[in-house]
C-alpha cells in the first residue's frame, strides 16, 4: 500500500498517485496529467476493473477503473472523502523497451526480465540463438528495480544492495561500460545501543568497516578479546566462501547422468563433478568447519568466537535476513555464509548502492543485451505446451502465440508450474512436489521518505547537517543482543508481527545525489519477522500495514528522534504484497527458502536440479534454482550452459 504524507510537489486532485511507467502520460478531462514520471494503472487488460484504496491526507481515496483496451479508453472515479469525481483518461503508448517489434518466432523465450536474468539472453545470443525476453511488469528488473513511488524520491523498491553478482558476469557484460555506477561503503555497518549515556556522552555504538584497526577499536569498546579474535574470524568466512565459489558457478552435480544411459553418458557426466572436486580441494582441512557452518545454529558458532552481545547479535544478522529462521535454528549458517560470499570492485564480502537505485544494475544488463540484438518485452504470458508433452513457445494476454523451441522461466518455481505451465502437461507427483516447496517470508520492506537526514543519539549529527560516515552503513536496530533477535523471531512464528523487529536501515541517497530533492532522503527500512498470515491465518488489512508500519517507526524513533516527523511518504510492502507486485510467491525474496532441505541438488526440487523441468524445452533460470537469490545471476548463468548443450537435440 502506498500513503502520501505532505509532499514536496503538488500533485493533480484526484489523480495523486498510480504506479510509475516511463512509457506512458494520461489526458485527464480537458487538461493533460503530465509529470516528470509518467504513470500508468499497471496489469490491466482488455475489459478489466480494478479497484483502487490509498490514503492521502489521511483521507481515504478509493479509484475505480473499467479498461476499455491496453492503449484504449480508461474510465476512471474516484470517491474522496464522500465527494464523486469522475472523467476520461486517454492511455498513449510513448515508447518500448525494444526497438523492435515482437517477432512470432525466437529460439529461446525467456519469461521474466527480473533478478538479473536479463543477460541470459546476451550469453545465448552469443551462442547464436535469438532470444527475446518479456517482462510481465512495466519495469524490467524484477525486485531489483527503482521506482518514482513518491514523487521526487527514487527507490530501490525490493532489492537494496548489491554484493552477490557474479564477477565474471559483471565483466563479460562490460556493465560500467553500459552506465552501471556503485558506491562502495566504508564503514559498512552501525549498530547504535538503545541505551542511556553515560556522563553526557552518547549511547554506545559499534561500527565495521574495512580498516582493520578502526573496527578492532570499536569492538574493543564491547570486548578487548572479540577485537583480537575478529581479523581470524572474517578470515575463517573468507576461506570458507572463497571455496564454494566453484559450485556457484556451474549446475548441480549430474545424477541421472552419472546413473543412467550408456556408459559414454556416464563417462561424460563425470565432468560435473570438476565443480565439487575443486571446492572440496580449496576447503582442504577446513571441510570440518564448513560443515558446522552450514548445519549448526549461527549462535553456536558465533558463542565459540565472541563474547559481546552487540557483536554476535550484529554479526547473526546476516545469519536470518530475508530467512524464515532465528540463529538458534540448524542450518542459518548456511544463510550468514550466502551473503559474505560476493565481491564488489574486487572487494570480498563488499556490499554497495547502486546510482538511481537496484534498477541500475538492471538498465545496464538491458543495454548491454541490447546491444547484442536484444528484443525485451513488457507483457503477460503462459506457457504453450505441444501435445507431445514439449514447450513451443509462450501465449501473451492479447491471445497472441509466440514461437520457440526453449522457454525459459525466471519465475518462482511455484508460479511457472502452477499458473504459467498447462497443468495436464505435468506429471501429477511432480505437482504434489511443488506445492511442498517452502516459500515462507519473514519480510516487510518500508520504503519511507524523509525531508530530514535522521540524527541518532549514539552519533550525533554535525552542525553542518552534512551525513555522517555511519549515515552510509547497514544500520542495524534492534540487535543489541541475540535474545532481542530470538524474541523477535517467536512472535513472528505465532502469527504476530514482532512487537520488537530486527530493523535494517539503509540510506542510498547519503551517497547518491540522484535518489531524493535536495536535503531530502530516501530510507530503506528491511523489517523481521512478519508473518504472510496473521493470528487466526486472516490476511492483512489497511489497518495491520499502518499499525504495523508505526511500530517500525516508533523504534527508529527511540534510535533516532525527529525521524517520524521528517516522513514525508512511505510504500508498505508486506510478505502477501511482495508477492503481489514482484511476483514472489509467499514473499520469499529468495524465490524459495534457503535452507538446507532446498539447497544445490534439492533447489528447487531434486528432479528438476538441473534446471530442466518435466517439459521438454521448458527451463527454469530465476533463483528459486541453484545456487539460489540475491541479486546473484549464477542461476541464469548456468541454465544458459544447459540450454546451449541441450539445444540441438531438441
Amino acid at each position: 500500500m502506498v500513503t502520501l504524507a505532505h509532499a514536496p510537489q503538488k500533485v493533480p486532485d484526484p489523480w495523486y498517485l498510480l504506479d510509475p511507467h516511463p512509457h506512458f502520460f494520461f489526458t485527464c478531462g480537458g487538461g493533460v496529467f503530465q509529470r516528470k514520471e509518467k504513470y500508468l494503472v499497471l496489469g490491466l487488460s482488455p475489459q478489466y476493473t480494478v479497484k483502487r484504496r490509498e490514503v492521502h491526507n489521511k483521507r481515504v481515496v478509493e479509484f475505480e477503473f473499467w479498461v476499455c483496451g491496453l492503449s484504449g479508453l480508461v474510465m476512471a472515479a474516484a470517491v474522496r472523502a464522500g465527494c464523486a469525481h469522475r472523467g476520461f483518461i486517454s492511455v498513449t503508448r510513448r515508447g518500448s523497451h525494444s526497438s523492435t517489434a515482437l517477432k512470432p518466432q525466437y529460439d529461446v523465450i525467456v519469461i521474466g526480465a527480473g533478478r538479473l536474468q536479463t543477460f541470459i539472453h546476451a550469453y545465448l545470443q552469443k551462442g547464436g540463438l535469438k532470444t527475446a525476453v518479456l517482462e510481465r511488469r512495466h519495469v524490467l528488473g524484477g525486485a531489483a528495480v527503482s521506482e518514482e513511488i513518491i514523487p521526487g524520491f527514487h527507490f530501490s523498491r525490493a532489492s537494496y544492495l548489491l554484493s552477490l553478482l557474479r564477477p565474471h558476469i559483471y565483466q563479460d557484460l562490460e556493465l560500467k561500460k553500459h552506465g552501471l555506477k556503485v558506491y562502495m561503503r566504508d564503514p559498512y555497518s552501525f549498530t547504535p545501543m538503545l541505551e542511556d549515556g553515560v556522563r553526557g556522552r552518547p549511547p554506545r555504538s559499534l561500527t565495521l568497516g574495512a580498516d582493520l584497526a578502526k573496527t578492532q577499536q570499536e569492538i574493543g569498546k564491547f570486548s578487548e578479546k572479540d577485537a583480537k579474535v575478529y581479523p581470524d574470524f572474517l578470515s575463517y568466512l573468507e576461506r570458507l566462501a572463497c571455496a564454494i565459489h566453484p559450485l556457484l558457478d556451474a549446475p548441480p552435480i549430474d545424477i541421472p547422468g552419472l546413473t543412467q544411459g550408456s556408459l559414454r553418458k556416464k563417462i561424460s557426466a563425470l565432468r560435473s563433478l570438476k565443480p565439487l572436486v575443486k571446492s572440496g580441494l580449496k576447503l582442504g582441512k577446513n571441510i570440518p568447519d564448513f560443515y558446522e557452518l552450514v548445519t549448526a545454529p549461527v549462535m553456536k558458532v558465533l558463542n565459540r568466537w565472541f563474547e559481546s552481545e552487540p557483536l554476535r547479535a550484529t554479526l547473526a544478522t546476516d545469519s536470518v535476513i530475508g530467512a524464515n529462521t532465528s540463529p538458534n535454528n540448524p542450518g542459518s549458517g548456511y544463510v550468514l555464509l550466502h551473503h559474505v560470499m560476493g565481491e564488489l570492485e574486487k572487494e570480498k564480502g563488499a556490499w554497495g548502492y547502486v546510482e538511481g537505485g537496484m534498477g541500475g544494475v538492471s538498465e545496464s544488463i538491458a543495454r548491454s543485451a541490447r546491444s547484442l540484438g536484444a528484443d525485451l518485452f513488457t507483457n503477460r504470458v503462459s506457457i504453450q505446451e505441444e501435445g507431445d508433452g514439449s514447450a513451443k513457445g509462450i501465449v501473451l494476454t492479447d491471445g497472441t502465440e509466440v514461437h520457440s523451441k526453449v522457454v525459459l522461466s525466471n519465475a518462482t518455481p511455484y508460479i511457472t508450474f502452477k499458473q504459467l505451465t498447462p497443468q495436464d502437461a505435468l506429471p501429477e507427483a511432480f505437482i504434489t512436489a511443488v506445492d511442498q516447496i517452502d516459500y515462507t517470508s519473514p519480510v516487510t520492506k518500508i520504503n519511507v521518505a524523509v525531508d530530514k537526514l535522521p540524527n541518532f543519539l549514539a552519533a550525533p549529527n554535525s552542525a553542518d547537517g552534512k551525513p555522517g560516515p555511519h549515515h552510509q552503513c547497514s544500520i542495524h536496530l534492534n540487535c543489541e543482543s541475540m535474545e532481542v533477535l530470538e524474541e523477535a523471531y517467536r512472535e513472528g512464528q505465532q502469527g504476530y508481527p514482532s512487537s520488537r523487529p530486527m530493523i535494517e536501515m539503509t540510506i542510498p541517497s547519503v551517497l547518491d545525489p540522484t535518489l531524493a530533492p535536495p536535503g531530502c532522503h530516501v530510507v530503506s527500512l528491511f523489517i523481521q519477522f512478519t508473518p504472510y498470515l496473521l493470528e487466526g491465518r486472516r490476511a492483512w488489512t489497511d489497518e495491520d500495514r499502518e499499525r504495523f508500519a508505526d511500530t517500525v517507526f516508533d523504534w527508529v524513533e527511540h534510535y533516532a528522534p525527529g525521524f517520524k516527523k521528517a516522513i514525508v511518504g512511505k510504500d508498505i510492502l508486506t510478505p502477501p504484497d511482495l508477492e503481489r507486485v514482484f511476483g514472489l510467491t509467499g514473499g520469499n525474496i529468495f524465490h524459495g527458502s534457503m535452507s538446507l532441505d532446498q539447497l544445490y541438488l534439492a533447489r528447487p526440487l531434486p528432479s528438476v536440479a538441473d534446471y530442466r523441468s518435466p517439459v521438454k524445452g521448458l527451463y527454469l533460470c530465476g533463483s528459486g534454482s541453484h545456487p539460489g537469490g540475491g541479486v546473484m545471476g549464477a542461476a541464469g548463468w548456468n541454465s544458459a550452459l544447459k540450454v546451449l548443450a541441450d539445444f540441438k537435440r531438441l
